[in-house]
Formats: structure tokens, C-alpha cells, sequence
């Protein structure tokens, strides 16, 4: 049976950029354009109209810009969202912010055919906007969200070290999610141990990654700098395109190594090596996102004395990553996002208990 294309709704101001745009889609089959909107106000009102699979969305455009068009869809007529940006860092942040309204990635803007990259990024456009097209998106609402209860394991249990360590690893979501649990660590009085993340995001949207989540916290977030020593209160973020460790002395490890399941950074290669390093005192955390990255660090991790959380399925953007080191029973703790940050406070108090 002939399965019909993924109908696209593509939102950019500029003519030739739009037209680029939908050019670099038609070539491909499995997807079809059926809407072309010139601005925010536009977009929202042909995706209620077209009930498009997914929309592509410019962040800077006259009446209404796209983070504000991608906080109206997602509240009023739920479809999967992909950012499409420049790295001009407003454009950064305002993308990153979508990312938090609801969008699931983000992308940089193609820069045409006479870009060595040209075809290179054109395929990874199009194979992106078909994953993404099959996320079963949920309605946003504004946020009146109450304080969720706390997990039954919330009191820490006397007598055990707390972490040294907490390294956490997102996909698709993952923004969003990591900006919840910095926002809710910052009300620790105490400096929380070094924070190591990596996070799938599209090459050059690491650093401005790095600065956005650094407006959800008192803590100190940075892209990792290759033998820097880990210091408590910092959130060290994998750079673009390279991987992230630790060593055994306790410093930063960047490394250009070849990608790991197809993925640089790699949750796998954060692992494994938090695993090696600080063993029974080492705390991950792996939330939202397509895939199995992570599974066989986590493997590692909890053979070494780890404790290791869970995102649960409710909550995820996308039940992958979570979803298979649940299913390996893996995760000493499967949580809400709503109630991570609250588990971590506790488990990193003193008396908190790592097994």
C-alpha cells in the first residue's frame, strides 16, 4: 500500500529563503509542502486550517514571531514543530525558547547550493522533519502546572556518601526538560557537585544551548573546555560535535573520537567514563529522546555502584533513551520530570543514599 507524504507546513518570511526551503523538500517524495506562510500570525492560521503532519518555522517574522506562533500551536492546535534558525545568537535564544513552547529541535537555516554542505544538510533537513513528523505531540498549556507530590522516595536514607558527580544525557525534549531541573536545583543552598549533560542538538547551537540554560539557574553553566578540572556548581555541557567525559584525576575530557552509535556527543561515552571515575558515586539522570544512546553506559554505571533515574513516559517528549534502560531494568528510579530536581536534592544532601 502506498503510503501518502508527510505534509509540511513551512513558515519563513523571506521569499528566497522560503522558496530554498521548499525546494530542498519537494526533492524528496515522502514529503509534500502544502502551505506556505509569511509570517507567525500566517502559520498559525494555516495549520489550523491544513492540519499539517509538521511545521518548519522561522524564528524572526514581522506580526508574530516564531516562538510566539509556536507557543499558539502548540496550545491551540497541537502539530510536531521544527525550529529552522540562523545562529545570529537572538535567533539562538529565541530558538531555544521555542524549544521550551513546545518545539522539538531546531535546526540551522540552509545556506544554499553553492555551500560545500548544501546537500549534506539538505538530507539531514529532510530526515529530521520525518522523525520528527512521527511525535505524537501533546497540548501546551500555559503554565499553571501545581507542585507535584513528592516520589515516595524523597527522604534520604542516613549512613551512605552523597554523589560526586550527577551527569545526565536528552535527546528530542531535552531542552526543555534539562531547563526545568536547573531551575529547580537552584534553590540548593549548598553547591550541587560538578553537572556534566550531553545533549543532541544540531551543529552550532551548543554554546547558545549553554547561555539559555544558564538563565534557569544560579549555577555556572559552560561548554566544557578539555582538562579543565570539575568544579561543584557548574554545569559543564558537551561542545558541538564532541564528546564528553571525565578523567580519572576529575577534569573535563573532550575528545573528537569517532561518534558512537552514530551520535558525537554520546550519552554512551559520558557515561562509561563518569562510570570508571567516580563508580558508587556517580549519579545519572536519562531523559526524553529517540533512540537507545545511553544504554550501554548505564550498563557500565550501574555495574560500578551507580544510581541511575529515569525520565518516565508520561512526561517524555519522546519514551526512547528512558525507555530502554527501563526496559534493561536499569533505572533504580522512574520519575515525573516534575519530581527529578526534587529527587536529586535529596539524594545530594548529605545524608542522601546512593544504594
Amino acid at each position: 500500500m502506498k503510503t501518502e507524504p508527510l505534509r509540511i507546513l513551512v513558515a519563513e518570511d523571506s521569499p528566497t529563503a522560503r522558496r530554498l526551503l521548499v525546494e530542498i523538500l519537494r526533492t524528496d517524495p515522502a514529503l509534500t509542502v502544502v502551505g506556505e506562510a509569511r509570517d507567525g500570525l500566517e502559520a498559525v492560521e494555516l495549520c489550523q486550517r491544513l492540519q499539517p503532519a509538521l511545521v518548519t518555522m522561522d524564528i524572526q517574522m514581522p506580526r508574530m514571531d516564531g516562538l510566539d506562533a509556536t507557543r499558539r500551536i502548540m496550545t491551540e492546535v497541537p502539530t510536531p514543530v521544527v525550529v529552522v534558525s540562523t545562529l545570529v545568537e537572538r535567533d539562538i535564544q529565541t530558538s531555544m525558547a521555542a524549544l521550551r513552547a513546545g518545539a522539538l529541535a531546531v535546526l540551522q537555516k540552509p545556506v544554499g547550493p553553492e555551500s560545500p554542505d548544501f546537500e549534506a544538510d539538505s538530507r539531514r533537513l529532510r530526515d529530521t522533519l520525518k522523525a520528527m513528523a512521527q511525535v505524537k505531540v501533546v497540548r501546551r498549556w500555559p503554565d499553571r502546572t501545581a507542585t507535584p507530590p513528592p516520589s515516595p522516595e524523597s527522604t534520604p536514607t542516613p549512613g551512605a556518601r552523597p554523589p560526586a558527580v550527577l551527569a545526565m544525557a536528552a535527546s528530542t525534549g531535552g531542552p526543555a526538560a534539562l531547563y526545568r531541573i536547573l531551575s529547580d536545583l537552584s534553590g540548593r543552598d549548598t553547591p550541587p557537585p560538578p553537572i556534566l549533560l550531553v545533549q543532541h542538538i544540531a551543529l552550532g547551537f551548543g554554546s547558545g544551548l549553554a547561555t539559555w540554560l544558564g538563565t534557569a539557574t544560579k549555577l555556572l553553566v559552560k561548554v566544557a573546555e578539555d582538562g579543565e578540572p570539575l568544579m561543584p556548581g557548574t554545569v559543564y555541557l558537551a561542545p558541538d560535535d564532541k564528546h564528553l567525559g571525565v578523567t580519572m584525576d576529575y577534569r573535563a575530557q573532550v575528545s573528537g573520537a569517532a561518534p558512537i552509535q552514530g551520535f558525537r556527543p554520546s550519552a554512551n561515552w559520558l557515561f562509561r567514563s563518569v562510570a570508571r571515575a567516580y563508580g558508587q558515586t556517580a549519579l545519572a539522570v536519562v531523559l526524553t529522546g529517540m533512540g537507545q544512546d545511553g544504554l550501554d553506559g548505564i550498563r557500565d554505571l550501574h555495574q560500578a555502584g551507580g544510581r541511575v533515574i529515569a525520565q518516565d513516559e508520561a512526561t517524555s517528549v519522546v519514551y526512547g533513551m528512558p525507555a530502554v534502560v527501563v526496559g534493561a531494568n536499569l533505572a533504580h528510579e522512574v520519575l515525573p520530570l516534575g519530581q527529578i530536581a526534587r529527587r536529586l536534592l535529596a539524594l545530594l544532601q548529605p545524608t542522601g543514599r546512593l544504594t
